[in-house]
């Protein structure tokens, strides 16, 4: 059983009593920093020829996507960052792969390490790469849907592209995709091309089951 604690004059001090006497502090409600969804997430994409270009934070947040009617899309997210994007390619006998891949903003200032991560296989095993931004570069930090490049890559046809991507969603937002869809199912959730086209048009095609 708990002792009732005692007074300096030895008198028991009732247990709702605090120093200051009869006066009860009541907290206020604890303070709510965000209520923003947040999602990590490793997507992985197929490139269906050989390709060299730019990625944008555009074609990232257009890959998970919503539909609002049967031909408008609508990102699932409002803001992303790159973890990583991670690359294999296997090459072909006699003809060697070449995997490619740079984080170049196009914005001054903020471009980062700009170091051009690459790897080459001519044997068995593939040309394989593992390429995460610089801390100072726009493609670590949450960015909304723009034209700006998060990286430039180039890979044969055939390579396994992986970006590893945290998602964010602001309450009360909401950005259109690029791309119109065809026969979509209204409210449903779909994955889009790397470069953030359809599946009969992309580059880069989802392995995700719900592609549109």
């Amino acid at each position: 059983m708990q002792r009732a604690k005692k007074s300096r004059r030895g008198q028991p001090r009732p247990r709702n009593q605090n120093r200051a006497g009869d006066q009860q502090v009541i907290p206020h409600p604890p303070t709510i920093h965000n209520l923003a969804v947040t999602h990590g997430v490793r997507v992985r994409f197929i490139s269906v020829a050989a390709s060299a270009g730019n990625i944008s934070f555009q074609n990232l947040l257009d890959t998970l996507v919503v539909a609002t009617t049967s031909t408008t899309l609508a990102d699932l997210f409002h803001a992303v960052k790159i973890r990583a994007v991670e690359i294999w390619a296997e090459p072909v006998i006699g003809t060697p792969a070449f995997v490619s891949l740079i984080y170049d903003s196009g914005v001054a200032g903020l471009i980062g390490d700009h170091k051009e991560h690459t790897d080459t296989s001519m044997g068995v095993q593939p040309a394989h790469i593992l390429a995460r931004p610089s801390a100072s570069s726009l493609a670590s930090q949450f960015q909304v849907s723009t034209g700006n490049i998060a990286f430039w890559l180039q890979v044969p046809a055939g390579a396994v592209i992986d970006v590893l991507l945290t998602y964010q969603q602001y309450m009360g937002v909401g950005v259109v995709a690029q791309n119109a869809a065809v026969a979509a199912t209204v409210g449903a959730a779909y994955v889009r091309g790397l470069d953030g086209k359809t599946i009969a048009l992309t580059n880069f095609t989802p392995t995700a089951v719900s592609s549109i």
